[in-house]
């Protein structure tokens, strides 16, 4: 090579480490390469051992078939792999590793010991490797099957370890990757311990007791059996029961031939499934494997194999969807359909439903003490269905007077009408007077400080539309509110005091009440934990994946504690990545966006009045804090041009 050639191969360390940087990521990583090897290995029991979120120390012990001491070596060389022997063996695999870069990459940003051993060897070998280099090779004592640990990743790489998250963060991932191994085999009894605390010890079984061993005894009630045989894909698996369909993602498995994927579009099909029967916003459970034969499958389009493509998606999209709705229908989880009732009865007879009447018994609207059935048709049942005569006259005897106990009482229209004017009344009378000037509102990049607009006059008459906007009358002409908005902007506004001042007011339960999270999910709780308590909940662990909450913020509507929590782990899943840079303001903000859209209820006058006085006493009340308009002017001139032709 002469002085101007600029082009040179690589060192290996140096190839290996670049190679690393596309197969190890985190810890989370290395425990996924290192189970799918003990799977392929036909290990029948995986210990799994973890310090530090996997930063000090990843141990992986299985007693499967172990390696020779050549095969122990060559391991660790570059694409090294028994699984390939020419290019079609690529559309032919099913089983994990293949690639021959696990090892290796991991040998080359950590130091790794192996211990392995044949059952049918007397010896076995113990190799050690540091940043690619072999240290020791040599003959030792072991058990049969493989011993392999993993120490200080990252050493010899401090820019990549200092890039990686708090503890808790990275255990969650690790605690991710365990979970989706450890369901694809059932057949397989894991253990997985944490600074030596047990976290998991799951016996080998059926797949709906690696689902309840994992997940919690109160999955045995909601678990539903789903299957579909076609001569294309075969779809098996449990899913979640409606009802039990909960506010954060993270349960949802897909596994195609026992390899765990990611796939968007067959997560539509099962939402699709299930729609009509779940809210909007809730996520059923499902664990699903799809069986294939591997040439209609294309896994090499990810580094980590988890997103893939079939060669005809809508058949299998159809298949999925058409099995999970299947599974629906025969375990009555749908509504059951009368046919017997006559869906169209208001059709000729249609009219708005009525308000909640004072309860009172059916027979004091009755005149007389007449039967139910005269009421409606006028006309007296026959001799057939008619009670006996002494029972009928005990029966009119007993009721001839309780109609007086009614008498002077208001009816409900009268008391709903006089309340909802009084009601007003003391909005007005309880209404600090609004100063007649203009407020500047400004826009996102306070571009139209120029623009003022009016707040309501202090005796304007507020009205609701559809409990999602109010309309006011002000001196330019008429303002309209988006109801969500506002309170989204009032709510940022709450919590953002309450994360930066640590004062979030707290109403205690009568009751404690017990929620239960993931494992992965507790970890994102334990890391937050000073953050959720500001805000006024007041909770403690109780049990690994368990919690006992005492108290929750005073100003929030009533709803179930299991529920609450998991909207707000959802909000911080979504949230994370801006948490590091200003964890108030991101949280302040995910969590007032989630909890306005509970807010979109019918408000009575007073309560109108107080949304507008909260609404413009914070900072910016033109826009929510994501920069969506709130307040919106119809002046009288573009009120006009809405009825010129």
């Amino acid at each position: 090579m002469t002085t101007s050639d600029v082009i040179h191969l690589l060192p290996d360390s140096i190839a290996n480490q670049i190679a690393a940087g596309e197969v190890v990521q985190r810890p989370a990583s290395v425990v996924k390469e290192l189970l799918e090897n003990a799977i392929d290995a036909q290990a029948h029991s995986v210990q799994v051992i973890i310090r530090e979120a996997g930063k000090t120390l990843i141990q992986v012990i299985d007693d499967g078939s172990g390696m020779s001491e050549t095969d122990a070596r060559m391991s660790f060389e570059r694409h090294a792999t028994s699984k390939i022997r020419n290019s079609d063996d690529l559309f032919r695999i099913r089983t994990m590793g293949f690639r021959g870069e696990a090892l290796a990459s991991i040998a080359a940003v950590a130091q790794v010991e192996l211990r392995t051993r044949r059952n049918d060897d007397e010896i076995g070998t113990m190799i050690r490797i540091e940043g690619s280099e072999v240290k020791t090779q040599e003959s030792v004592a072991t058990l049969p099957g493989t011993n392999l640990l993993v120490k200080n990743l990252f050493f010899n790489v401090p820019a990549r370890r200092n890039f990686l998250k708090s503890n808790s963060v990275e255990m969650r991932h690790v605690l991710d990757e365990f979970q989706r191994v450890a369901l694809a085999h059932p057949e397989v009894g894991f253990s997985l311990y944490h600074n030596d605390v047990e976290v998991f010890n799951l016996y080998a079984g059926k797949l709906v007791r690696r689902i309840v061993d994992m997940f919690g005894k109160n999955y045995r009630e909601q678990l539903v059996f789903c299957q579909e045989d076609t001569s294309y894909v075969s779809v098996r698996g449990y899913i979640g029961k409606p009802e039990f369909a909960r506010k954060t993602r993270g349960e949802q498995y897909f596994f195609v031939n026992e390899r765990y994927i990611k796939h968007s579009y067959l997560h539509h099909a099962i939402i699709s499934a299930y729609e009509g029967t779940i809210p909007e916003g809730s996520h059923p459970f499902y664990v699903l494997f799809i069986e294939i034969d591997p040439s209609h499958v294309d896994i090499n389009i990810h580094p980590t194999k988890t997103e893939i493509k079939f060669d005809d998606e809508r058949s299998v999209y159809a298949i999925i969807m058409a099995a999970v709705r299947k599974a629906v229908g025969v375990y009555n989880l749908a509504p059951p359909i009368d046919f017997d009732d006559n869906v169209n009865f208001l059709t000729q007879h249609a009219r708005p439903l009525e308000p909640p009447r004072a309860v009172q018994p059916d027979w004091a609207a009755r005149p007389n003490g007449t039967s139910a059935d005269e009421n409606r048709s006028g006309e007296t049942r026959s001799e057939a269905t008619r009670p006996k005569e002494s029972s009928s006259k005990r029966q009119q005897g007993n009721l001839t007077n309780w109609n007086k106990l009614f008498e002077g009482l208001k009816s409900p229209d009268e008391e709903a009408r006089q309340q909802a004017a009084l009601e007003l009344d003391q909005a007005v009378a309880a209404r600090p007077s609004y100063q007649q000037q203009a407020v500047t509102l400004a826009s996102k990049i306070n571009r139209l400080a120029s623009e003022t607009v009016s707040i309501p006059d202090a005796d304007a008459v507020l009205f609701q539309v559809h409990n999602r906007f109010i309309l006011s009358q002000v001196k330019e002409g008429v303002m309209l509110i988006d109801q969500k908005a506002a309170y989204e902007r009032i709510l940022y506004e709450r919590y953002r005091q309450m994360l930066t001042k640590r004062n979030g007011a707290c109403q205690q339960l009568l009751f404690p009440k017990t929620v239960r999270l993931t494992p992965a999910d507790m970890q994102l709780m334990r890391e937050t934990t000073d953050e959720i308590r500001a805000l006024g909940f007041e909770f403690d662990e109780i049990g690994p994946n368990e919690l006992i909450v005492r108290g929750t913020p005073a100003d929030l509507p009533d709803e179930s504690e299991q529920e609450l929590f998991e909207e707000l782990i959802e909000q911080l899943k979504k949230s994370y990545s801006d948490l590091k840079l200003n964890k108030p303001d991101s949280l302040a903000r995910s969590l007032a966006r989630r909890f306005s859209v509970r807010y979109a209820v019918k408000l009575s006058p007073l309560e109108m009045n107080t949304l507008i006085n909260q609404l413009f006493a914070s900072p910016d009340p033109n826009r929510t804090p994501g920069g969506d308009p709130i307040v919106v002017m119809l002046t009288m001139d573009r009120l006009s041009t809405l009825f010129k032709p």
